[in-house]
């Protein structure tokens, strides 16, 4: 079975992500850093997302990600789903951090709810039955919109979008070209997706 354990980016000076991480949103070992000088533009075709508890967490996480060096890509608004905002990483990364409530019922914590990778896919019922076929359990599907595997014992939430629906979702343009500067750690592997993502053994 295929189930995500860990993410692991790609960056140019791994000793300042660690210290972005740490300082923006105190992450733990579903989050690692590597060394990578891979080329890529734009859009990278994927985002994180950190699930919260109210608007108050929200804010309170963009703001220490601003303040630790991201920029910002989507400012925190209200939804008809919740509430969110998009930032950049000093590496590169997209964190979206949301909510699904649109009021606060208690003050801003530093706890994260969920932790998801999107990834921004060709064909949403291609990577959809790709992922199938290597054991993951589809816990929501929207046709050819939206895919949320279920995976309860992993501290990795994952995803698949339509790339250009991510983009937008995002705030940012779909193009781009070069390496994801992601890989996926899982309980199977190595492979490679249909939309070049890697996966890498948990034992490695």
């Amino acid at each position: 079975m295929t189930s995500p354990v860990s993410v692991t980016l790609g960056v140019a000076d791994p000793t300042a992500a660690e210290e972005f991480y740490a300082a923006a949103f105190g992450l733990g070992p579903e989050l690692r850093i590597r060394a990578s000088e891979a080329p890529t533009t734009g859009f990278r075709g994927y985002t994180l997302s950190l699930a919260v508890s109210g608007p108050a967490t929200v804010d309170g996480f963009i703001d220490a990600a601003l303040g630790a060096g991201a920029r910002p890509v989507k400012p925190a608004t209200k939804s008809f789903w919740g509430y969110g905002g998009v930032v950049r990483a000093p590496d590169g990364a997209l964190w979206k951090i949301a909510t699904s409530k649109k009021k606060d019922k208690g003050p801003a914590t530093r706890e994260i709810d969920r932790f998801v990778l999107l990834l921004g896919v060709d064909d949403v019922l291609a990577s959809k039955r790709y992922y199938v076929e290597r054991g993951l359990t589809v816990g929501k599907s929207f046709g050819r919109r939206y895919v949320d595997f279920d995976t309860p014992s992993s501290s990795v939430k994952l995803g698949l979008y339509g790339r250009r629906a991510l983009a937008e979702d995002a705030g940012v343009p779909p193009g781009g070209t070069g390496s994801h500067r992601l890989a996926i750690t899982g309980d199977s592997g190595p492979f490679t997706d249909p939309d070049g993502f890697a996966w890498e053994s948990a034992s490695r």
